[in-house]
C-alpha cells in the first residue's frame, strides 16, 4: 500500500473513546495498533534493504559512496513517508486491520 498518499503525515488529535469504539478496551486497541505499526515497520525496513542492495558492491570507497545520488533519493523517500504509527491508526480507522482475541473466542465458546 502506498502510504504517502493517504495517510496525513502531521499531527492530528484523536478521540480515544471514538477510536476504540470497535474494540471497546483502549489497552487492546492501542494493542492492535502497536502489533500492526510493527508489522508496517518491518515490511518497510525489508523494501528499502532489497532496494538498497541494488546499489552495494564489493569495491566501494569513500569517494563512490558520497556520489550515489540514486540511493540518496531512495533514502530520502523512505524518510519523507508516513511513520509506521500513522499508517496503522489510519488502517485502523478505516477497518483495515484484521484482528482477533483468542481469549474471548475461547470464553464465548464455553458459554
Amino acid at each position: 500500500m502506498n502510504y504517502n498518499k493517504t495517510v496525513p503525515t502531521n499531527t492530528v488529535t484523536r478521540e480515544m473513546n471514538q477510536l476504540c469504539s470497535q474494540v471497546g478496551n483502549v489497552y487492546e486497541t492501542v494493542r492492535i495498533i502497536a502489533k500492526r505499526a510493527n508489522q508496517i515497520s518491518v515490511e518497510t525496513k525489508q523494501e528499502l534493504e532489497k532496494k538498497l542492495q541494488d546499489f552495494s558492491s564489493v569495491s566501494d570507497n569513500m569517494e563512490e559512496v558520497f556520489e550515489n545520488r540514486e540511493q540518496i533519493e531512495v533514502s530520502r523517500y523512505y524518510e519523507k513517508m508516513a511513520k509506521p504509527t500513522l499508517c496503522a491508526i489510519y488502517e485502523f480507522e478505516h477497518d483495515e486491520v484484521y484482528y482477533k482475541n483468542p481469549a474471548k473466542i475461547d470464553t464465548q465458546s464455553v458459554k
